[in-house]
C-alpha cells in the first residue's frame, strides 16, 4: 500500500474529503499494525466555517489546524471522544477533514464513529501534529477502484447555524460501517 504524501492533503478540503473514501487509515505500533478502510468523511473548511476549531483562531487546540497540509489534528470531544483529522490546504489556512468511520480490517474493534475508530486504532492526542507523511499514523492508497459516494450535512454540529444544513460529510454510499446511515427512499407501492 502506497502512503500518500503531504502535497495529496494540500488542497481544498471538500475534494480531499471525497477522494479519501476508500483509502486506508493506518496506525503502526510497534510489532502490531491497525488499519480500517474510510468510509465516511466530513470537510471543515476555516475560520468562516462556525462548526470548525479555526473559527477561534491558532490558539490553544486548534493550533495544528494552521499547520502544513497532512498534519495530524486530534481533539477530545464531549470530554471523552478523541477525533481524528487532517489538515489541508497550505500552511497557515486553516482547515482539515475528520475521519468519521471506517471498516475496520485485521480484527480490530467496529469504528463506526470518530470516537469509535480512534479507540480501535489506538489514536489520541499524543498524536496531535505528527506528519501523516512520515509519522506512524497515516493515509494509504491500495489502487482500489473508488467506491460510490453521497453526500449529506454533517453530523452533530446544529449550534453551527446555517453551515450545519451544507453538504460537508462523504460517505461510501454502500457500506455498513457508517456513523450515521443514509436516509432510504421510501419504495413505492405497486397497484
Amino acid at each position: 500500500m502506497k502512503r500518500l504524501p503531504a502535497a495529496f492533503f494540500a488542497r481544498d478540503p471538500r475534494l480531499v474529503a471525497a477522494e479519501l473514501i476508500g483509502k486506508h487509515l493506518v496506525h503502526e505500533l510497534g510489532d502490531r499494525t491497525l488499519r480500517g478502510r474510510v468510509v465516511e468523511t466530513e470537510a471543515y473548511l476555516g475560520p468562516e466555517d462556525l462548526a470548525s476549531h479555526a473559527r477561534f483562531g491558532p490558539n490553544g487546540r486548534s493550533r495544528p489546524l494552521f499547520g502544513p497540509p497532512g498534519i495530524v489534528y486530534v481533539f477530545l470531544i464531549y470530554g471523552m471522544h478523541e477525533c481524528f483529522n487532517v489538515v489541508t490546504r497550505d500552511e497557515g489556512v486553516a482547515s482539515a477533514v475528520l475521519v468519521r468511520a471506517l471498516e475496520a480490517e485485521d480484527g480490530i474493534a467496529p469504528c463506526n464513529g470518530p470516537g469509535r475508530l480512534t479507540k480501535a486504532l489506538g489514536i489520541d492526542r499524543r498524536l496531535n501534529g505528527t506528519s501523516v507523511e512520515t509519522g506512524a499514523v497515516w493515509i494509504g492508497d491500495d489502487g482500489a477502484s473508488p467506491p460510490r459516494l453521497a453526500t449529506t450535512a454533517r453530523i452533530g454540529v446544529d449550534y453551527a447555524k446555517h453551515w450545519a444544513r451544507r453538504k460537508l460529510r462523504w460517505v461510501d454510499a454502500e457500506s455498513a460501517s457508517l456513523s450515521v446511515r443514509l436516509p432510504t427512499k421510501p419504495t413505492r407501492r405497486q397497484k
